[in-house]
């Protein structure tokens, strides 16, 4: 039992004609000073029913709570403030992490169910971009996450390998392109081929028309648009590979919105039956007024299919396949109607399933306070911040520890792993200015500084060449160690709730909180020192690199033992 529930409980004996144990539970509250206690019960809402003063109440709660070794009570204000037992807390919660190493937090709540994640979805043909980024490790984090918890994520990466933008791309390679090009770089000439399509299309809307009927052809099966296309998608998959490897990140299926191609006709022969398409100036429609959403556009009046008419088939066969318990879509906040118009039609065909989908927006990731643009040629791409971030660090390493073995993995670790920190720390809804300078800094907020933290815990243990040893005492009870027992305590609630919200941040903002609170510790106390709590204190160390690496794995970023 936490010690929440045990201090809701004694305040339930006491207040049970007043107040529900979910009602006592929800009001309990951290203090915001130490000096107060650890956990605080404010008495204010009991002063219309008691017609009694808060401060009066608050006395009368304390004195009428009975002993218990696990805490005591002070009355401070308007506030039943108790202040939990140091020694047993400490003991039992190294003890736990000690035994449980990196399972510490570990769940079954999943059962083994399968929560399919939709996530880096780059589009072929293009080079993968800081865009990219976003979806990528956001996704890539959640699986860690419900994985955690007893889930089975499966991550799929949805290519965009099907659409108009195709169609496009091969009126620009026919008109301006070369093969010979196409072939010595790739992505670069298939980018330049793109953006100079958009840029002639400014002043010549034919080229739009063209793009469109090239993209039918494609759909039709035309045997010339099917070798160009199978060709810019092979080249492209190798480029995003080369990211994928630095960034540690693997799928369980490339399965794009081509893979959907011919499963299209499954949800338009459902909404038919249904007699829910709706023909409007010769294109298919699902009226959604009832939900205050726009129409949804299924079926264009050339025949050709948009987004929603594939993610509809994409739903149902991952419903169908995998049986999820949530579908995840890692995609970015411009696209939340789209998922409201996606979620209402499969709730139109009566799938009560669609609640079980679940958009995971995000911000945009800027660059000087501008948007990054494909369209327009704007575009950081994502392998050369990687490469230029592992040669920042590999600086910074060689001017504090020259004779470290292994520097390029070590920087590799601290580099790409800083760019996914500086991500993730970020509420996921936010927009960021990347400044890439800071992002690898060893101090501050940052994935070095945690990872720095680590390899000093580490460091520590070597030279004391400290081993736990079953049931040895760990108790602690100062003031400084307390408040990074607190924290270690935390990391099971931490993990559960940054799940929930399928938000990294609460993760990436724990560590750092852990990584400064141990800090400011090991700068106030003498942790190798010949006395009784020596061993506690070298089992606190060992603890707090344990939940540090775990912590840092879980945002899928590396925690080398020395830097």
């Amino acid at each position: 039992m936490n010690e929440k529930t045990l201090v809701a409980q004694a305040l339930e004996k006491v207040l049970g004609e007043h107040l529900t144990l979910e009602e006592i539970t929800n009001s309990i509250e951290r203090p915001k000073v130490s000096e107060h206690g650890d956990l605080a019960f404010p008495a204010f809402p009991l002063a219309k029913i008691m017609r009694k003063a808060p401060q009066m109440i608050a006395q009368d709660i304390a004195d009428q709570i009975e002993a218990s070794d696990a805490y005591q009570v002070q009355p401070i204000g308007p506030y039943v403030n108790f202040f939990l037992n140091k020694a047993e807390i400490s003991q039992a919660t190294l003890t736990e992490i000690i035994e449980k190493q990196s399972h510490y937090g570990d769940q079954t709540i999943g059962e083994n169910r399968m929560i399919p994640i939709d996530l880096s979805s780059p589009n072929i043909a293009k080079p993968m971009s800081m865009g990219h980024l976003r979806s990528t490790v956001i996704g890539n984090s959640i699986a860690l996450l419900v994985e955690k918890l007893g889930y089975q994520p499966y991550k799929i990466n949805y290519l965009g390998d099907w659409g108009t933008q195709f169609g496009k791309l091969i009126v620009g390679y026919k008109k301006w392109g070369s093969e010979q090009a196409v072939i010595e770089n790739p992505i670069k000439e298939l980018l330049r081929l793109y953006v100079e399509f958009h840029e002639k299309a400014e002043t010549d809307p034919s080229l739009e028309d063209e793009g469109r009927a090239w993209f039918k052809k494609l759909e039709d099966g035309d045997e010339e648009a099917l070798h160009l296309w199978k060709w810019f998608r092979e080249e492209s998959l190798k480029e995003f590979q080369r990211v994928y490897d630095l960034l540690e990140v693997t799928f369980d299926s490339y399965n794009g919105e081509s893979f959907y191609n011919d499963k299209m006709n499954k949800p338009i022969e459902l909404l038919e039956e249904k007699n829910l398409l709706i023909s409007d100036q010769g294109a298919d429609i699902v009226d959604l007024s009832k939900y205050d959403l726009n129409p949804a556009l299924i079926r264009k009046s050339d025949g050709a299919t948009l987004y929603i008419t594939r993610d509809l088939a994409s739903a149902l066969y991952r419903k169908e396949e995998y049986n999820f318990d949530k579908a995840v879509y890692v995609v970015g906040n411009e696209q939340s109607i789209h998922f409201k118009q996606l979620k209402a039609v499969l709730k139109e065909l009566g799938f009560n399933w669609a609640d079980d989908i679940v958009h995971v927006p995000f911000g945009l990731i800027t660059k000087d306070g501008k948007k990054l643009s494909t369209r327009k040629g704007k575009i950081v791409l994502l392998e050369e911040v990687l490469s230029e971030a592992i040669n920042l660090s590999l600086g910074q390493i060689e001017d504090k520890n020259p004779s470290l073995e292994n520097k390029e993995e070590t920087a590799r670790q601290v580099g790409v792993g800083a760019v996914i920190f500086h991500d993730l720390k970020n509420d996921r809804l936010n927009n960021f200015d990347f400044n890439l300078e800071e992002v690898v800094r060893f101090e501050g907020e940052t994935g070095p500084y945690v990872q720095y933290t680590h390899a000093r815990s580490a460091s520590i243990l070597r030279k004391t060449n400290w081993q736990p040893v079953e049931g040895q005492s760990y108790e602690l009870n100062d003031a400084e160690s307390w408040e990074v027992i607190k924290l270690l305590k935390d990391f099971p609630s931490v993990i559960e709730r940054a799940a929930a919200k399928y938000e990294p941040s609460v993760i990436a903002k724990y560590v750092i909180d852990l990584a400064q609170t141990f800090n400011k510790y090991y700068a106030h106390t003498k942790i190798v020192s010949d006395d009784d709590q020596q061993d506690a204190r070298l089992a606190l160390v060992y603890s707090v690199k344990t939940v540090l690496k775990e912590g840092l794995r879980l945002l899928g970023v590396h925690a080398p033992e020395e830097m």
